[in-house]
């Protein structure tokens, strides 16, 4: 199956406009609808059937899917990040296909990371930040395992939250403007 460096012409203004809604649902309400993550989903079978065909479309859709989803997933497990954002990723995925999800879900963490650490050293809770990352990540690093959602140690004291559907909307749209050049 050929997999493109970029997103078919109907794919990219449609991708865009999914993520800004969701954006702005998240910055409002604090929650992607599931309603917008179906619709996308449904939207994107259509349109993979239409541009490659029943059989390749399905595959491309299911694929992509499958990687967006699998990308956030740990994050997700790690209570790193909420579940309308893993959804908005397999989402994306779906529209665009499992490479350039990879190069969103990179772009995404690069974007919300930073944003992370200046909200949180705006809110002078860096040195808090980091004990809770080391905490998270000192079982992998001692051959452990990882600490999974039912885990976790009570010593982990929340440095707030974010809408990372906006950091989300931003590395898709950052990915499907440089791949579209």
């Amino acid at each position: 199956m050929f997999i493109p460096a970029y997103a078919p012409a109907p794919i990219a203004p449609c991708v865009i406009a999914l993520v800004i809604a969701a954006a702005s649902t998240d910055i409002q309400c604090r929650r992607i609808p599931n309603v917008l993550v179906a619709a996308g989903l449904l939207g994107a079978l259509f349109a993979q059937c239409w541009l490659r065909g029943i059989p390749a479309g399905a595959a491309a859709w299911l694929v992509g899917a499958v990687v967006g989803f699998g990308l956030f997933l740990p994050l997700y497990l790690l209570r790193g990040m909420a579940a309308g954002d893993v959804k908005l990723l397999a989402m994306v995925g779906a529209w665009t296909g499992p490479l350039l999800v990879f190069y969103v879900a990179l772009a995404t963490c690069v974007i919300g990371g930073v944003w992370v650490l200046v909200v949180t050293a705006r809110r002078r809770q860096l040195k808090k930040l980091f004990a809770n990352v080391f905490i998270l990540a000192h079982p992998a690093l001692r051959g452990g395992g990882i600490v999974t959602r039912g885990a976790q140690p009570a010593s982990i004291e929340s440095v707030g939250s974010m809408p990372y559907g906006v950091a989300i909307a931003a590395g898709t749209v950052v990915v499907l403007l440089a791949t579209a050049a």
